[in-house]
């Protein structure tokens, strides 16, 4: 019989974009995070009650409106701080008001996190330790948390499934990104798997594979 891993994530597809906000927990404790919260306030407190969870912070990726328009709605309800992105993004959380009325999310507040994360920070949530990797590309302050004993990562909009994150935004740079993932992701490890912001479960290993973007074969091409 397998021992219980010490880390479970539910997916909680959000706002029109159907973007991935999760919950991760501590199997010991029962500690957990909600990350990238862009909506579903309701889903959430569900989901927390249903598998007898405690949030004890709230985790943000990257200011984008699908990421975290409900971040203040969420915080007044939990009453828990909030971590991250890193402060590059701060224009993008002050705008978020302006950005969810166009997208149909009139729920959408800015915010101030509780800490802003910088590359090397470390996170908790109950007995886990996450590592956070800034990961500029698709935002200046975008970072990404990684559970190095699950071989598991939370990486926003910076990979997907065969594609990257979009860089024509304000402050999004391709050759950011591209170095973002080759220098800082896939060192990590071909095994890691990896929970984007949208769409379903890759390995960096598979990425490094058939990415058309960031793979080894894209990226030779490059040069």
């Amino acid at each position: 019989m397998s021992a219980t891993p010490p880390m479970k994530a539910v997916i909680i597809p959000v706002t029109p974009f159907q973007q991935n906000c999760s919950i991760i927990w501590c199997t010991k404790t029962l500690r957990a995070a909600v990350i990238d919260p862009g909506g579903g306030v309701e889903q959430i407190r569900e989901t927390v009650a249903k598998n007898g969870l405690t949030v004890e912070r709230i985790l943000v990726t990257h200011g984008h409106v699908d990421h975290a328009a409900a971040v203040a709605d969420l915080q007044d309800l939990l009453n828990v701080p909030v971590e991250g992105p890193a402060i590059e993004d701060n224009y993008w959380i002050i705008a978020l008001r302006e950005h969810g009325a166009g997208y149909g999310m009139p729920y959408s507040r800015p915010f101030t996190p509780n800490r802003w994360l910088v590359d090397g920070d470390t996170v908790t949530v109950g007995e886990l330790v996450l590592n956070v990797l800034h990961c500029p590309g698709h935002t200046p302050g975008h970072v990404v948390f990684f559970h190095q004993p699950s071989r598991f990562a939370i990486v926003g909009d910076v990979i997907f499934e065969g594609s990257i994150g979009r860089t024509d935004f304000p402050g999004g740079n391709l050759d950011d990104l591209i170095r973002s993932v080759r220098e800082k992701l896939f060192p990590l490890g071909d095994d890691i798997t990896f929970l984007p912001g949208h769409g379903g479960l890759s390995s960096f290993g598979r990425e490094r594979q058939s990415n058309p973007y960031v793979g080894d074969r894209a990226v030779s091409g490059r040069r």
